[in-house]
């Protein structure tokens, strides 16, 4: 939500679940001074459950939104809809998405996903309903999104790159989720990158590393600070030209880099930012070489001789217990 900033217009979900995406969407609406009239929500669940946790949720902060129970690929509720800002959290890596069924669909632009596995599937039907002029997706997916080969996922996502779909790729830290424990990653697509009022992004892809980020709360969850969340999206905000408080984009090492589609070409198309963003630069001491490799080896003979002291310590206190030869 901080990266689209949905303000004004259309917003779906196809996979909306509770409706958090929507709940978030509001309270930034809030935040900025707009109105709940400014965006009407749309969604649709297949779980009925869900479906009806999702109405008493909007329906309790006094939300609007048409949400339509089903399944988003054999029951498009939205066929016509064309969405200014998609955000979506779809389920990781199904294999049961019934897509033996849908091998001729006319959302598959970018070629036909694999039947045991939906990520592609929800990346293209996602883009079938954006806006053309000015619409912005925000998709989080596993990792595996971004650089899978099986079952032609890596044609569909060179296609999708060639297109000039993808805006901006963040990687995740691991373990932000109550559910699973794996890294996940953003897929931020616009469907037209010169559209105003940002600058023209044609040919480029932001690819953010986002990784190292995040604190743990508890031994297994881990947490996005609002610092960490602001880092990222202001980021990407001055990256398509908007002016923010830590100033005009630059490329950080470690951390972000702004890519060519030549550069992605030359990478097989894996969208991994790890590969592009390189390694974090480390200050230099100012400690000339020479004096430095003393000093360290140094301390590591002085730590084996404080380990030798330590084991000799440990075996003569076995043997008065009985236990050493």
């Amino acid at each position: 939500v901080e990266l689209l900033e949905p303000t004004r217009g259309r917003v779906f979900d196809p996979c909306c679940g509770s409706g958090g995406m929507f709940v978030q969407s509001e309270k930034f609406l809030m935040a900025h001074g707009g109105k709940s009239r400014d965006i009407s929500v749309f969604g649709q669940e297949s779980n009925a459950t869900t479906w009806r946790l999702a109405r008493l949720n909007l329906a309790i902060r006094h939300i609007e939104a048409q949400l339509e129970w089903g399944d988003s690929f054999r029951k498009d509720a939205f066929k016509s809809l064309l969405a200014d800002f998609i955000l979506a959290n779809p389920p990781f890596n199904v294999s049961d998405w019934g897509g033996e069924h849908l091998r001729d669909d006319p959302r598959w632009t970018y070629g036909v996903p694999p039947v045991g596995n939906a990520n592609f599937a929800w990346l293209q039907h996602i883009a079938h309903h954006l806006a053309p002029a000015r619409g912005l997706a925000g998709v989080v997916l596993a990792n595996g999104s971004m650089s899978s080969q099986q079952s032609g996922e890596g044609a569909i996502r060179k296609a999708m790159v060639e297109a000039d779909l993808v805006d901006c790729m963040v990687a995740l830290p691991g373990q932000l989720f109550y559910a699973t424990q794996i890294p996940v990653c953003l897929w931020i697509l616009a469907k037209n990158k010169a559209a105003k009022p940002f600058r023209d992004r044609r040919k480029e892809v932001l690819f953010i590393d986002a990784r190292k980020l995040g604190k743990l709360v508890d031994r297994v969850h881990r947490e996005l600070t609002d610092e960490d969340i602001a880092r990222i999206a202001g980021t990407y905000h001055a990256w398509r030209g908007q002016k923010v408080p830590s100033g005009p984009y630059a490329d950080v090492a470690g951390f972000c880099k702004s890519a060519t589609l030549e550069e992605i070409a030359a990478h097989d198309f894996v969208l991994t930012p790890g590969r592009y963003v390189g390694a974090e630069e480390v200050e230099d001491d100012g400690e000339p070489f020479d004096a430095k490799m003393k000093r360290l080896v140094s301390q590591l003979e002085s730590q084996l001789a404080e380990g030798a002291r330590l084991d000799a310590q440990i075996r003569q206190n076995l043997r008065r217990l009985g236990y050493g030869g």
